[in-house]
């Protein structure tokens, strides 16, 4: 296929291509739907079905509740590395709300099949159309015309950038909601003609390899990452693939959300969209949050039920509807006494006020510097850990705030400062700035950054971590080039006393910058242009005086342990009788988002102890995750409580220093060698490196040699090793993993089995949560079964296995079917079936008497019988305890 081929005009009703029509035979002839529905009112039915589009097979789920009766559909997709069941929940939430809706794996996630695109129009965005042509053929979706249903689109960063996509290309789709995610992918990994590195590394990272995406993606990110830089031919194959290929075609209402926390897609992006829509004529709404990419505060709850309000605008056609104002800015005052979480408050506008409104002049001193850009790029300037913020902790927190994290190495930047502003003033948009440059060699890379600078000149905060690359060519031998450098959009207030201060690097952690040796001269030829937002309400407070007050080398230890004093004042006193008791749950409930009566986790009790490493078992939406996350304090329980050592878990327990967990993979920088990810992690928590352990924990994850390679040489296994070294930093007393086999093969599993045991061995505790039965039985001294937030049973592995209603009989030969049929007819026998080496025969009731009793009943029927005992495979156990329920 030609990747430069473009897709086919606009669809327009009730038109469809030939692959389209193929496609909805193909889902026609697959099969059988399968159904469940949960207990809780009001019943929610989901289907699963794998569709075969003749080049991949996409694994769907799809979700109605109510009364028959044609609604609208909503199709839900799901963020870069992830699955459809991701979005579960919300689509469980709008299936309640009167719509049909259908998730999906994109290609080459969860169970579909195929090689990732990245959003390719001829692969995932042809995928989305044959679903929109499948929902057509549904009695309960309302149509507008025939193949045409109503039908809206959401999605968070990859999702959301396919719901862009689609409505592009198939008109049918009549309103989205994309979030945190991108217009034009290529200026989000070039920006300014700069390759961001660490993003595009943990794109690959994430999506399991290099291999696992479309031939000439591999071929363009290698070709980049050894350059260490874009070219025309990469600019190309990203920019086809971006919503802004096809943007003058989107006339579908379009609520863009987008974070403000956020390096990888940044507040320009949705900028361009909105502007882009908005002249096709259609309803556009923005919302800036204070999450994103990069950490901090999502607002899930708020965000989705705005999704849903806008959708029932403009898909319901209910005027009643509140979808909310052109703009909305959600900002940080502080941080909230109780709990140590930042306080939010919501501002808004009538109109959306772009990136450049209502601009002021700063003017700033400084005479033209010189400074360095060091062979290798080496050391570079830190203006944030892009992805790492997302793990919570200290650093999420302060991404709520606003809060950066930031280094410039003496030498290697240029700085220019402003006056002491004499009132307070919000920056609401992209800052500009015109310099000269000159170079010794014949192109530099600079990144650009405004800081907030506090009285005395000692502290200063990097709004959100964000930079802005650019790349100037055309230099050397005396020429200069003058440059307009835009600033990266933020939205922050900068009080009166504090200054601002431009500062022009020769590097950056996340970004390639030339290796070669040479000096740059950066100059002023202008004042800094300043856009507000005059029109856009606001009373939120400013931040507390600590938060500036804090030395920048500790600004994340301190807040971390400011937070966490903050809580030890209302925390439950430690239970001393469970000092040696790695964790006990209690009466644990969190009911789901919005709802009264509808739990994730319901009335949840268990201990686990030391030495045990405990298996936590459930079919998708048991509660596991939810219930780690509690565990781990990333969310707060409803009722009950969890313990650690006798200590109450709140966010930021001070007990959790003796947690390690590995969730949902961990993103390594790929340039970096493995030693080099561990020791920059730990850094970053803040700990002294004596405490880390680093030794002992790369001893039982037995990676060898591999240390000193770079993490884009790993295997999935070796990383998968790696991630959980990095859990172990520190042994944590009590380790937390969830699904540490995904991905790897036999024998990979295999090791990771043996790390496990070899952790636990030394005396600490070992919780994992996994789906492969037979690994858990293996590797497991005991499990939690959960289904529907509730626990099933408790107990070894070796009890549960075994206390079945099953039997094994074991034969010297083979038996007849009409003697087998013989056997399944015995009184109190529900059935009896072939097994490996005999026959697996359930009992209505198993006991020593019942044994004995079909025993005898075998040796009257003149059976074979060599050996009989209780089935002890835990798969048929699981199977057992929530069968009937599923």
């Amino acid at each position: 296929m030609d990747f430069r081929t473009p897709w086919p005009p606009r669809l327009r009703r009730p038109r469809r291509t030939l692959a389209a029509v193929a496609g909805v035979a193909l889902i026609a002839a697959a099969g059988t739907w399968t159904a469940t529905a949960s207990d809780e009112p009001p019943e929610v039915h989901r289907a699963d079905r794998v569709v075969d589009t003749g080049d991949a097979r996409i694994d769907t789920s799809y979700f109605t509740s109510g009364e028959a009766g044609r609604r609208p559909a909503v199709l839900l997709g799901h963020g870069f590395g992830g699955d459809k069941g991701d979005v579960r929940a919300q689509a469980e939430d709008l299936a309640r709300d009167g719509y049909a809706v259908l998730t999906w794996s994109a290609r080459g996630f969860g169970e579909s099949s195929g090689r990732i695109g990245l959003n390719d129009p001829d692969g995932e965005v042809a995928d989305v159309s044959r679903l929109i042509d499948w929902l057509a053929e549904r009695p309960e979706v309302r149509l507008d015309g025939k193949g045409d249903p109503r039908v809206g689109m959401s999605g968070v960063s990859y999702g959301g950038a396919v719901s862009l996509l689609a409505a592009g290309h198939d008109e049918r789709v009549d309103a989205i909601a994309p979030r945190i995610t991108y217009g034009n992918l290529a200026d989000a990994l070039f920006p300014g003609g700069v390759f961001k590195k660490t993003w595009a590394g943990l794109f690959v990272n994430t999506g399991g390899g290099c291999d696992r995406f479309a031939p000439e993606l591999c071929r363009m990110y290698e070709r980049v990452a050894e350059r260490g830089e874009p070219d025309a031919e990469a600019r190309a194959v990203l920019e086809e693939r971006s919503p802004s290929a096809v943007s003058e075609r989107i006339e579908a209402p379009a609520l863009l959300v987008q974070g403000q926390t956020d390096s990888l897609f940044t507040l320009d992006q949705a900028d361009a969209m909105a502007t882009a829509i908005r002249a096709n004529g259609a309803p556009v709404a923005v919302d800036w949050t204070p999450g994103g990419h990069d950490g901090g505060d999502q607002e899930t709850d708020r965000v989705e039920a705005r999704v849903n309000a806008w959708f029932d605008r403009h898909l319901k056609g209910d005027e009643n509807a509140d979808t909310g104002p052109a703009f909305r800015v959600t900002r940080t005052g502080g941080l909230d006494s109780t709990d140590g979480a930042a306080r939010l408050r919501g501002v808004t506008g009538d109109t959306y006020p772009g990136l450049t409104g209502d601009p002021r002049s700063f003017a700033l001193t400084g005479r033209p510097q010189t400074f360095d850009n060091p062979a290798g790029a080496s050391p570079p300037a830190i203006s944030g850990l892009p992805g790492l913020g997302a793990a919570g902790g200290g650093l999420s927190q302060l991404s709520a705030l606003g809060v950066g994290l930031s280094l410039d190495f003496p030498g290697q930047y240029a700085r220019f400062d402003s006056k002491p502003l004499t009132d307070d003033v919000r920056i609401t948009g992209t800052s500009r700035v015109r310099i000269r440059v000159s170079s010794t060699s014949d192109h530099a890379v600079l990144f650009g950054k405004l800081y907030d600078v506090g009285p005395g000149g000692a502290q200063q905060v990097l709004p959100a971590g964000l930079v802005a690359p650019v790349r100037v060519d055309g230099l050397g031998k005396g020429k200069s080039k003058d440059v307009t450098l835009t600033l990266p959009a933020i939205d922050h207030e900068v009080q009166r006393g504090h200054r601002l201060r431009l500062a022009v690097s020769s590097t950056d952690l996340g970004y390639a910058s030339p290796t070669a040796p040479a000096r740059y001269t950066v100059a002023l030829r202008g004042d800094l242009a300043v856009p507000t937002a005059p029109d856009v309400s606001t009373a939120a407070a400013p931040l507390a005086t600590w938060v500036w007050a804090l030395p920048l080398t500790g600004i994340a230890l301190a807040a971390a342990l400011l937070l966490t004093g903050r809580r030890r004042t209302s925390a439950a006193a430690p239970d001393p009788d469970l000092a040696e008791v790695p964790l006990q749950i209690t009466d644990l409930s969190k009911r789901y988002a919005r709802s009264t009566d509808r739990y994730a986790v319901r009335d949840l009790s268990f201990r686990v102890e030391k030495g045990q490493v405990l298996g936590l078992l459930g079919p998708n939406g048991a509660g596991k995750t939810t219930t780690l996350r509690m565990l781990m304090g990333l969310i707060r329980p409803d009722r009950g409580e969890v313990r650690v050592f006798g200590h109450a878990i709140r966010p930021g327990a001070p007990v959790l220093s003796r947690v390690g967990a590995f969730v949902e993979g961990a993103g390594f920088l790929p340039h970096l060698t493995g030693r080099e990810n561990l020791e920059l992690y730990w850094r970053a928590t803040g700990r002294p490196a004596t405490d880390a352990h680093l030794a002992e924990a790369l001893e039982i994850a037995d990676l060898g040699d591999a240390l000193g390679r770079a993490v884009r040489t790993y295997s999935q296994g070796m990383r998968q090793r790696l991630a959980l070294a990095q859990a172990m930093l520190g042994l944590p007393d009590l380790l937390i993993l969830d699904e540490p086999t995904n991905g790897l093969d036999p024998p990979q599993i295999r090791e990771m089995r043996e790390v496990m045991i070899r952790y636990a061995a030394g005396g600490r505790t070992v919780i994992v949560s996994s789906h492969l039965l037979s690994e858990v039985e293996q590797s497991c001294t005991h499990l939690v079964v959960m289904d529907r937030g509730r626990l099933v049973q408790a107990g070894p592995v070796a009890e549960i296995a075994g206390s079945g209603d099953a039997l094994h009989v074991g034969l010297a030969d083979e038996v007849s079917d009409p003697l087998v049929d013989k056997i399944a007819a015995l009184p109190g026998v529900t059935s009896a079936d072939r097994a490996d080496g005999g026959l697996l025969v359930r009992l209505a009731q198993v006991g020593p008497e019942e044994s004995r009793t079909l025993l005898a009943d075998l040796v009257r029927l003149e059976v074979p019988v060599t050996s009989m005992g209780p089935h002890r495979r835990l798969e048929d156990a699981f199977l057992n305890l929530i069968g009937g329920q599923r």
